[in-house]
C-alpha cells in the first residue's frame, strides 16, 4: 500500500497534471462513453474537472467521485486526442488509487485481487478446474466462435455470450522455455498474459512458431503471474506491486534483447503503467521496472521493426479470405502501433485485407467495465459490430484478446458466425504452408 509520501507525490502530480486541462471539450468528441450516454461527468473534462474539485474540497465526496471515475473504459481515446498533451489515463489511475486508500477496497475485491490474482498457482489451479466444469454450467452456441451461454445462473450471465476456457491453458503445454538465437542473432523474452494462456492458448503457440520460424531464441519462465493492470484500474496499489514484483523475479537475471508481448493491453501496462507507478520505489526495483519497459514490444512490432516479415503470391485467388481489423486502444493510442499489425496480415497471401469503417474506435469492453456496465459496454460493442458487417469479412482481426472476448460476444449474439483471430495466427498460418 503507498505511504503518505506517496499519495502526497501522487496528489501533487494530479494537481500538475489537472492545471494543463483546458476544459476545451476535444475529448468529448472522442469519447465513446459520452456517444452513449452524452453525460459531461461520463466525459474526461467532466471527471477532471471532479478531481479539481476534489482536491479542492479535502475529500468532501469521495464515494462520488470514485463511482464516476470507475465509470471510464481506460481507452486513452482521450488522452490520444487531447490538445494540450494531458496523460488522462495517468490521472484517472493515481486518482483511483488514491481514493482506495481512502474509502478501502471492496471485501470481494480484495479477495480476487490478492487472495487469487496475486497468487498465480492458486489462480491457475482455479481456472484449470473451472474449465474442466463449464460445460456443466454453460451450453455452447456458436462452434466458429467457440461461444457459450449460461445454463444456470441467469441473473450473473444471462445477456453475454462468453468465449469458453481452453481444455488446457497454455502454461500446461509449455511450463516453460529457453532457446538459444538462431539466425537472426535475437533472443526474447515472452510475457504470455492471462487471457492467451487461459483462454487463447493457440495465439501463445502462433507466437512460438512464428519466433522459431525467424530464428529468434526464446525465454520462457514458468509461474509468470497477471500483468496487474485488473488491479491497478481497480486502485488497488497493493496487488498491483505484488504482482509485479512477482513477474520481476521471473524475468530478472536473464538474459534476453526485447520482452515480447501477443497482447495490446499487457504490453501497454508493463511499458507505461509498470513504471509509472514505481517512481518512488527504491532505485534498484525502479531501475528494474524500466529496463524491461524500454525493452517490451508488442509481437507485431517487434516482427515488423526488428525481424522483418516473409511475403509470398497467392498461387489460387479463389481460397483467398477477407479479413477486417480492429485497432486495439491499448495498441494504437497508447503505444502507436497500428500499421505492424495490419502488415502480418498481408504478409499472408491468402487472406485480404478490408479496412472496417472506424477501425480504431473502442469495441467497449474495457475490462472490469465491461463486467459492471455491460448495457453501455454492449451498446458501444453493437457498434463496433455494424461496421465489421460493412466490411463483408468472414475473419476479424485484432491484437488483443481482451478485445477478441468482446468482439465474438457481439458476433454470437448476432448470430453471425465470423472468427476472431490475432494478426500472429494469421502471419503463422502462411509460415506453416
Amino acid at each position: 500500500m503507498p505511504d503518505m509520501r506517496e499519495l502526497v507525490t501522487l496528489m501533487k502530480e494530479l494537481k500538475d497534471q489537472l492545471a494543463l486541462c483546458m476544459r476545451c471539450g476535444t475529448c468529448q468528441s472522442v469519447c465513446p462513453l459520452f456517444a452513449q450516454t452524452g453525460r459531461e461527468s461520463d466525459v474526461a473534462r467532466g471527471k477532471l474537472a471532479l478531481l479539481d474539485g476534489l482536491l479542492q474540497e479535502l475529500f468532501k465526496n469521495p464515494e462520488g467521485v470514485y463511482d464516476r471515475l470507475n465509470k471510464c473504459l481506460l481507452c486513452g481515446s482521450c488522452a490520444a486526442a487531447c490538445p494540450s498533451g494531458v496523460k488522462v489515463l495517468d490521472i484517472f489511475i493515481k486518482a483511483r488509487v488514491i481514493l482506495t486508500v481512502y474509502i478501502g477496497l471492496p471485501w470481494i475485491k480484495k479477495i480476487i485481487l490478492r487472495k487469487i490474482l496475486c497468487h498465480p498457482g492458486t489462480f491457475d489451479r482455479l481456472l484449470q478446474w473451472s474449465s474442466k466444469f463449464q460445460k456443466l454450467f454453460f451450453r455452447p452456441v456458436n462452434n466458429t466462435l467457440k461461444t457459450s451461454c449460461v445454463r444456470f445462473l441467469p441473473f450473473l450471465f444471462s445477456k453475454r455470450h462468453i468465449v469458453s476456457l481452453a481444455p488446457e491453458p497454455f502454461h500446461c503445454h509449455i511450463p516453460s522455455l529457453n532457446t538459444k538465437p538462431g539466425h537472426s542473432g535475437i533472443k526474447v523474452a515472452i510475457f504470455v498474459g492471462c487471457l492467451i494462456d487461459k483462454i487463447f492458448p493457440n495465439i501463445a503457440q502462433a507466437t512460438l512458431d512464428v519466433l522459431s520460424h525467424h530464428g529468434v531464441g526464446v525465454f520462457l519462465p514458468e509461474n509468470q503471474g497477471c500483468c496487474g493492470i485488473p488491479a491497478i484500474s481497480a486502485g488497488d496499489a497493493t496487488a498491483f506491486s505484488q504482482l509485479v514484483r512477482h513477474n520481476l523475479v521471473q524475468f530478472n537475471g536473464a538474459d534476453f534483447d526485447y520482452l515480447i508481448t501477443s497482447c495490446a493491453t499487457c504490453t501497454s501496462t508493463i511499458k507505461n503503467i509498470w513504471p509509472m507507478m514505481f517512481k518512488q520505489e527504491s532505485r534498484e526495483i525502479k531501475a528494474s521496472v524500466e529496463k524491461i519497459a524500454e525493452k517490451t514490444m508488442d509481437i507485431s512490432q517487434f516482427l515488423v521493426s526488428k525481424i522483418g516479415l516473409k511475403t509470398g503470391d497467392n498461387d489460387n485467388s479463389e481460397n483467398i479470405k477477407t479479413v477486417t481489423y480492429h485497432d486495439p486502444c491499448h495498441l494504437k493510442k497508447s503505444l502507436g502501433v497500428s500499421e505492424e499489425p495490419r502488415a502480418l496480415i498481408k504478409a499472408n497471401p491468402g487472406y485480404l485485407l478490408r479496412e472496417m469503417p472506424d477501425a480504431d474506435t473502442c469495441c467497449g469492453m474495457g475490462g472490469s467495465f465491461n463486467l459492471q456496465y455491460y448495457d453501455i459496454s454492449s451498446d458501444i460493442g453493437k457498434m463496433k459490430l455494424e461496421n465489421i458487417k460493412l466490411s463483408s469479412c468472414s475473419i476479424v482481426a485484432t491484437g488483443c484478446p481482451a478485445c477478441m472476448i468482446q468482439i465474438a460476444d457481439m458476433l454470437s449474439k448476432s448470430g453471425k458466425h465470423i472468427a476472431v483471430k490475432h494478426p500472429v495466427e494469421i502471419y503463422a498460418d502462411f509460415l506453416k504452408d
